[in-house]
């Protein structure tokens, strides 16, 4: 018992590229921080070594034509590797992991958007992942459209900057995005106790507040976290 009350609490961003996702994440870390609340930040895919290099393989754009099952595996192994080395661990020292994308990207873009479906994402996730769900999921629903620009935006900005390229994505045509989008409502109407959504073009204050709002109520008393953060130390 003494264990399993020590458990972290894990915590997931999802939505489209361009919806907020990175500015939302920085503005929450620090907030955890100023409460003094122990936490971690990850990202899927990425987030380890072996992963930063399956992360470069799938979002590259020279990464054109890898078929679907083949990304769905990539994904797959990029969120093993995840698990294993960063969530698990930080989880099992009574850590906050705020992770960027989990299983949920994974049945919105290759459930929905390359319309592999539902079934066998979760099965997959069962499968290799234990079926480790996250505490809370927190997704971002802006405009589509206005996502879409902001991040093809983004891309052809970092790419002019420093030569990245992670627009393998972001180079479908909207049919993709709309499958997307549509498969997030679906996990958000199945999951309602986990998945809170934070939908329209609200100003990055206001969105901060509802991110805030939800994490506080889940996380419980402060103290609690404070003393592991303390003790940790």
């Amino acid at each position: 018992m003494a264990a399993e009350s020590k458990r972290g609490f894990f915590l997931t961003f999802e939505g489209l590229d361009g919806s907020g996702k990175t500015t939302q994440i920085k503005r929450l870390t620090a907030w955890l921080a100023e409460q003094e609340l122990p936490h971690v930040t990850t990202r899927q895919p990425g987030g380890t070594a072996t992963g930063d290099r399956i992360r470069n393989l799938l979002l590259d754009s020279k990464s054109a034509h890898l078929a679907p099952h083949t990304e769905l595996a990539m994904m797959f192994a990029d969120r093993a590797q995840a698990i294993h080395e960063v969530i698990d661990p930080a989880l099992a020292a009574g850590q906050i992991v705020v992770c960027d994308r989990f299983t949920d990207s994974t049945e919105a873009y290759q459930g929905g958007g390359r319309e592999l479906g539902s079934e066998i994402v979760l099965e997959l996730h069962r499968l290799i992942c234990g079926n480790l769900q996250p505490d809370l999921t927190i997704l971002l629903l802006p405009d589509l459209t206005a996502s879409l620009k902001r991040a093809r935006k983004r891309n052809t900005r970092e790419k002019t900057s420093n030569g990245g390229d992670e627009s393998r994505f972001e180079n479908e045509q909207n049919p993709f995005f709309e499958r997307v989008y549509e498969k997030y409502l679906e996990i958000a109407a199945r999951e309602p106790e986990r998945v809170v959504v934070i939908d329209g073009d609200l100003s990055i204050d206001r969105v901060h507040q509802q991110v805030i709002n939800a994490v506080a109520a889940r996380l419980g008393p402060f103290d609690q976290w404070q003393a592991r953060h303390k003790t940790s130390a």
